[in-house]
């Protein structure tokens, strides 16, 4: 089967051929339709999380279950399902017990610690894989599988709620998703936040109330500031340390930052102001099958409308290219429907 994984030195990604994947019990053997790009597959492929030479990439990916192993009772051939980022944990750790499973120390995730969905054939633990409703485009699916999901658990911890003014840094793939659920499910007045002019015109089509182009103003969160009073709360999905930084200076008192994006950096935090505004900084990772779930029935509705281009899986190292270069406006989604 195709697949697209780590090359043999633990830097970089090619497209070869691999051996189809053999179940064991619980799990279940899927037939891969469409699987996204993510940055976080680029921090895989440049060994940014230390080298995993031969890993086949992917943690958003859709497609068919075509078999089960015996044992299994919540998948049956037909079921379209996911393959996200959170492949799967112990089950039984404090984390896996309080509804805070992406943090559990045994966690495996699919595209860096296990094979992922960037392949014909890929393989789920059928207890941990989160179905797709029937009305949801699957090539639509493939970005709430991560880009959604994360976004959408991000905006639940800066407190998201109607009324709240919501900064988001970042309009790429996993911001224009934020806009639009920060704008269309928590009903939010949303500022966009980014330096590129294209990036900021689809956040604006997406529900951006305010856009602002780091670029061409001197001080963003001064502006920030005038504009809105300063926001209740700031996801931060660029990969930029200057945003993070940023993003503290936009908030008002009491206001929170999500971290999302992984610059290889650190950022730079006033002490004093942290303590006098009561500021909260706040790391989130993805989301659990129930935000999954939750996020996945948005898209259905129509609410949330992931901006997405089908690519053949051959074009993959040329889409790992455009992103490290920044120039890919929405999701690139990789199509393994095409012959």
């Amino acid at each position: 089967m195709k697949a697209v994984s780590v090359k043999k030195d633990g830097v970089g990604i090619e497209v070869t051929e691999h051996e189809a994947p053999q179940i064991k019990n619980g799990e279940a053997l899927v037939k891969m339709e469409y699987c996204g790009v993510c940055h976080t597959d680029l921090h895989v492929a440049n060994g940014d999380f230390g080298k995993v030479p031969g890993r086949i990439l992917g943690h958003e990916g859709i497609g068919i279950v075509t078999k089960v192993a015996d044992d299994v009772t919540s998948l049956k051939v037909g079921d379209r399902v996911s393959i996200a980022w959170f492949f799967k944990g112990c089950g039984y750790c404090e984390y896996c017990t309080t509804g805070r499973e992406t943090l559990c120390r045994s966690v495996q995730n699919a595209g860096y610690s296990v094979d992922g969905g960037m392949s014909e054939y890929a393989v789920v633990v059928a207890d941990y894989a989160v179905k797709v409703p029937e009305r949801l485009d699957p090539a639509q699916a493939s970005s709430v599988t991560c880009a959604g999901v994360t976004t959408y658990k991000a905006l639940k911890e800066a407190g998201a709620a109607p009324g709240k003014t919501i900064v988001i840094y970042g309009a790429g793939g996993l911001g224009n998703l934020a806009i639009q659920y920060a704008k269309k499910v928590f009903n939010t007045i949303v500022v966009a936040v980014d330096i590129n002019d294209d990036k900021l015109a689809l956040a604006k089509q997406s529900g951006a109330d305010i856009i602002i182009n780091g670029k061409d103003v001197p001080d963003v969160p001064e502006k920030i500031q005038k504009l809105t009073g300063g926001c209740h709360g700031a996801v931060v999905t660029a990969v930029s340390k200057v945003a993070f930084n940023q993003a503290v200076e936009s908030l008002r008192a009491g206001g929170t930052v999500v971290a999302v994006g992984l610059p290889s950096e650190y950022m730079e935090l006033s002490i004093v102001k942290t303590v006098l505004d009561g500021i909260k900084v706040v790391g989130s990772l993805v989301g659990t099958r129930k935000d999954l779930a939750e996020a996945f029935d948005f898209a259905a509705r129509g609410l949330v409308v992931p901006v997405v281009h089908k690519r053949p899986v051959d074009d993959a190292p040329a889409i790992f290219e455009e992103m490290e270069a920044g120039k890919i406006n929405g999701r690139m989604v990789l199509d393994f429907t095409q012959e």
